[in-house]
Formats: structure tokens, C-alpha cells, sequence
């Protein structure tokens, strides 16, 4: 029974991790109505998805929310350079999220 606390993926699986992160692209991206863009591990936030800065705060809350102190995704941005950052991948960042949560011994 849910306690109606958020349920961590196993181990940080990076596929349920990719799949939620797209459900949270999805909602932001609503707000465009690009909510049926083809998302894959290799597509960018900057040039395929086109997010700006605030869209990265939104899903920021988002990952906050569902992954709670696990996942700091503003200092994972900050210890990217602007380079690595314009080229983020969906796919970096859920493998980033999984090890995030293998770390804090989720089962």
C-alpha cells in the first residue's frame, strides 16, 4: 500500500528513470504544446527540446517532488561547465538520477 510518499524505481533502473523524466518533459513541454515531441535518451534539452533556463527550473521541481533530497539537480548543474550543460542529454541526466538514488541504498 502507498503511503502517499513517491516510489524510487528499483536500484535507479535508468529506463524508469528515463520514463518518468519524459512524463516530467511532457508537462513542462505542455505549456508549448510540444507535449508529443519524440523524446529519446540522445535528445537535448537546449537544441532539440529547445528548454530555456526557467524550463530546466520547472523541471528542477519536478525531479524535487518526485525524488525529494536524492536528487540535487541544481548542484548537478552547477558542477557542469556551460559547454556540457548546452549539450545535456536526457539520457545523462537519468543516468545521473539513477546513481543519485543507487547512492542514497534505494531498493
Amino acid at each position: 500500500m502507498n503511503s502517499g510518499q513517491p516510489v524510487t524505481p528499483v536500484r535507479g533502473d535508468v529506463t524508469v528513470v528515463f520514463d518518468e523524466i519524459v512524463g516530467m518533459l511532457h508537462a513542462v513541454l505542455d505549456e508549448y504544446g510540444l507535449d508529443e515531441a519524440e523524446i529519446t535518451m540522445d535528445t537535448r534539452f537546449h537544441d532539440e527540446l529547445d528548454l530555456e533556463s526557467i524550463d530546466l527550473v520547472t523541471l528542477g521541481g519536478h525531479l524535487a517532488a518526485r525524488y525529494g533530497d536524492k536528487v540535487n539537480f541544481p548542484e548537478y548543474l552547477t558542477g557542469l561547465g556551460l559547454e556540457e550543460i548546452i549539450n545535456l542529454t536526457i539520457g545523462r541526466l537519468a543516468t545521473h538520477v539513477a546513481g543519485c538514488l543507487r547512492e542514497a541504498g534505494e531498493d
